[in-house]
């Protein structure tokens, strides 16, 4: 009888893995953490159509197809993934739900072995997922509602999770009332006065802009601003808390008063014209050398639409 031919190599694995870049050092997981892939002996391997292809290069042992390669690129919200993305990642395959569960796991695992707490993690402006293709919306909602309810059980201890988004989000057909058990699970009584909104609830009602609350986050800024300065004193006695409200007031005015749009300009002209100046330049103070100017080049669509008028040239009339 012919000799039986040699079993295939296994693939070999190094405990720790290689030193990597800070870019990839996230495309490996621990053993212990590695969870049992699925079968892929009995369907040949992912195929292109496949709504979330296995990984396949990035566990050893996996019986895929190995005439299989992952697209180049995608539409937004499918499986298939900018291969120049994941090269920059140092990601191999593509991830699926439960690949990427493992991967917060061990990496809350690492945390704890190097003294941390834990990690917050903010999935913020969820309210992008309504833009999407239904059948990854419906998705997306999904996994939402499995990383709260495996939080919940436990599996990830010092992982802290908040979400953002709008209440078109939380409250519209085409957010999160789209996934009952998620809608459940979010759900909110906020036909009660704010003043008595609990802290402890699952959502919180977010109070909109004020001026005092413009000039808060400048005091904030200027003091994380003082803290690295050459001259911590200067900075706080020249662009003290008064000045901080005039500008804060200044700003506003300039954007027709509404203070929701203002906070960014408020904060590039706080930063870039004036807090930069006085840790630059000795002899400048604001009262005195700082004339504040917005000019329509330097503002979004939505803060040139809020600016006051200046004459009634501006004023644009449909006839």
């Amino acid at each position: 009888m012919p000799p039986e031919p040699p079993l295939p190599a296994t693939p070999k694995q190094s405990w720790p893995p290689p030193t990597r870049s800070p870019s990839s050092a996230w495309a490996w997981s621990p053993p212990a953490l590695q969870r049992s892939p699925p079968s892929c002996a009995a369907t040949g391997g992912p195929s292109p159509t496949a709504t979330t292809p296995e990984l396949k290069d990035c566990w050893p042992g996996w019986a895929a197809n190995p005439t299989w390669r992952p697209p180049s690129s995608g539409p937004p919200g499918s499986a298939a993934t900018s291969t120049t993305i994941k090269r920059a990642a140092g990601i191999r395959g593509d991830l699926d739900h439960d690949a990427a569960l493992a991967f917060l796991a061990g990496l809350l695992t690492i945390l704890r072995g190097a003294g941390y707490a834990g990690l917050v993690f903010v999935l913020d402006e969820v309210e992008t997922l309504q833009r999407v293709r239904s059948d990854a919306r419906d998705r997306a909602l999904n996994a939402l509602r499995q990383l709260i309810d495996e939080i919940d059980l436990g599996r990830f201890p010092g992982l802290y999770l908040v979400i953002t988004g709008t209440p078109a989000f939380f409250d519209g057909p085409q957010g999160a009332q789209r996934l009952a058990p998620l809608a459940q699970r979010l759900h909110t009584d906020f036909t009660t006065d704010a003043r008595f909104d609990s802290p402890r609830a699952v959502q919180l009602r977010l109070a909109g802009f004020t001026v005092e609350g413009l000039g808060e986050v400048g005091r904030r800024t200027r003091d994380l601003y003082a803290d690295g300065a050459a001259d911590p004193n200067r900075i706080r006695s020249l662009c003290d808390d008064d000045y901080i409200a005039l500008l804060a007031k200044a700003v506003t005015g300039d954007l027709g008063g509404r203070v929701g749009v203002a906070p960014r300009v408020f904060l590039k002209k706080l930063v870039g014209d004036i807090l930069d100046r006085i840790d630059q330049f000795p002899d400048f103070n604001p009262r005195r050398d700082y004339r504040l100017t917005i000019v329509d080049s330097e503002l979004t669509a939505v803060e040139r639409n809020a600016r006051a008028a200046a004459s009634v040239d501006e004023i644009d009339l449909d006839l």
